[in-house]
Formats: C-alpha cells, structure tokens, sequence
C-alpha cells in the first residue's frame, strides 16, 4: 500500500490555545493514526527566530509544545516528530534551494510585502525595508526545504498559508530543471471544515491579539478567560442570534451536532449569557482535563520528551542523510574518489 506523505510544522513562538488546538492540532493528531498516511510533525525552532529573539521563550515554547502534542496522543510509531533543528539536513537544502531561487520570487511573499507597505506608510518611503531581516524575506525558502527533504505529498495549510505551498513548488521546479528530477512537488491541502475560533474580543484567536484561551489553561483559569468572552447587551429571556457569537462558534467546535442543535434552539429561547458560558466551559474541559493531567506530567518528564524527539530524528535523519548525499551530488559536491 503507497502511503502519501503528509507534513506539518509548529513554530515554537508561544503557549498552545483553542484555537491551535481546533483547527490544527486536533486534526493532525487524529492523522497520525492513519495507516495509509505517513506524518511528519516538526517543530519549527528555526522559524521561531524570525519572530522570536528571546532564547527563553523559544525554548519553553518547544517545551509546551511537544508535551502538548503527545498529551493528546500524537501516534509517534506511525508519526514522524522531531526537532527543526535537529534535523542539519534541511538547513543545508535550505541553502542549496536559495542559490536556485529568484529574488524577485520571495517579494512576491506576503509577509514581507506587508512590512514593506507597513513601512512606507509610516515613514513616507524613505526606509521601506526598516526591521526587515533575511530571515523573514527569506524564510519561504527554509519552508520549502521543510517540505522537499521529505518529498512531502500534501501539507495542510490555511488559506492563507498557500502561497507558500506555491512557492516551494516554483523553487523545487526550478531545482529540477537545473540538477534534474530530484523532488516531488507538494501540494495543499485546505480544510474548509476546520473551525477558525474567535478570540475573548471577537476577533480570529490569535497570539498576536493577545485574545487567546491557553489551551491546557487550570479549570480556574479557564472559567474566568471563557467569563470575559465578549457578549452583546441581550438580557436573559430575549432570543438571541448563532450567527457572529463567538460562545456558539467555539461551543460548535466541541459539540455533536445534536449538542449545537439542542443549544440552538436554547438561543430562540433566550438563553443567559452567563449559563451559556457555564455550558461552554463545562463542554470544554471534559474534553480537556484529561489530557491536561497528561500534559502537567509530561512537563515535569523533559527527559522523555527528549527521547521521544530524538527517536522521531533518528527516524527522520534515515530519510534526509541519503537524500541529501543525493542532493550534493547532483549539485556537484562531492569527494574527488
């Protein structure tokens, strides 16, 4: 049986949230135990640094991370896992697909356009590149290497997030027009199914709101992030909308469809806000605590998250040390006999 390969990289910038954790993490933990597909879970350490200059940050990042990938099960006998940076061969491609490709490609990219019309609207053109590091100009170019040192079949992305798909296909491309057939194009894959939860104040949940429900967040805490999610002014008793209510949006990410009917029709009926948050807390973190307990103990266990990601780069490293033997040469380094 083929399998098809599947990747998946995690920057390691911040604490896991809901919203991680429903539109990704979930997903990909329930894809690791398919048998007809091989996973690859990274953590994207390197990547961290084009946000992150804070050592302390990156590396407890790391931590929270991957304990928080094996607390909810992440099949690793099936799965790939491991470590950005433990991995030297995708730095090395990374530099190998960088002499292939074109300037004028990586400012098409979207993030670094961003900075640069942030730039010229602040300071009148005069210095359209200020703050911007190679690292973010460059950094679709390590993502391409992410991918194409594993010949990665798919990888699961955002709508937002195409782009760079497109990219490494343009870099591989150009890679085996010059050095000859060397890797598979990847594709994306986007789930239009996958909930995009709202933040404590609307808007999408996201770090950089600072509007994020920490995933594995004590029963305590939990209670009062979900207590300050933003509401309208309807009081008990007055029929209130599904559409645009962030309460009804996360409680549909966790819920059967039983579950959101029943809540729904509590919605004509006028339910109180404040009963709708006991119900969304309660609907959480049953699904939550027990892989929170898993996560506390693991946390308190950094040796065998250690193991765990050097078994996963040893499992990788048996695919990207040959490759990249392969690569050099084709590029034409190599030993004289």
């Amino acid at each position: 049986m083929t399998q098809t390969t599947v990747l998946t990289g995690i920057t390691t910038t911040g604490t896991p949230h809901l919203g991680n954790y429903v539109g990704a993490i979930r997903p990909a933990i329930e894809a690791s135990k398919q048998t007809n597909v091989s996973p690859f879970y990274f953590l994207a350490d390197y990547h961290a640094l084009i946000k992150c200059n804070d050592p302390e940050k990156v590396h407890q990042s790391s931590l929270e991370i991957a304990a928080t990938w094996l607390a909810l099960g992440l099949d690793t006998d099936n799965a790939t896992f491991y470590r950005q940076s433990d991995v030297p061969e995708i730095m090395e491609l990374s530099w190998m697909l960088t002499c292939v490709t074109a300037k004028g490609l990586m400012n098409r990219s979207h993030a670094y356009k961003a900075m640069v019309a942030e730039n010229n609207a602040a300071t009148n053109n005069d210095a359209a590149d200020k703050g911007i590091t190679m690292g973010l100009f460059s950094y679709p170019i390590l993502m391409a290497a992410d991918m194409l040192i594993f010949n990665a079949n798919k990888v699961p992305v955002g709508k937002d997030q195409i782009q760079h798909i497109e990219m490494a296909r343009d870099i591989a491309s150009r890679f085996n027009h010059i050095y000859g057939e060397h890797f598979t194009l990847p594709e994306a894959i986007i789930d239009d199914k996958a909930s995009i939860l709202s933040g404590l104040d609307g808007r999408k949940m996201s770090k950089s709101y600072n509007n994020t429900i920490p995933l594995f967040s004590p029963e305590k805490k939990l209670k009062k992030l979900i207590n300050k999610i933003k509401t309208n002014s309807l009081e008990p008793g007055e029929a209130k909308d599904t559409e645009g209510c962030t309460l009804f949006s996360t409680y549909k990410a966790f819920a059967s469809e039983a579950e959101v009917a029943e809540i729904s029709q509590q919605y004509a009926a006028g339910i109180a806000w404040g009963e709708m948050k006991k119900v969304l807390f309660e609907k959480i973190n049953t699904e939550i605590s027990p892989a929170r307990e898993r996560y506390e103990a693991l946390l308190n266990d950094p040796e065998f998250i250690e193991q765990k990601l050097q078994e996963g780069a040893e499992k990788a490293r048996a695919i990207s040390k040959p490759f990249l033997v392969e690569l050099r040469q084709a590029i034409g380094i190599k030993k004289f006999s």
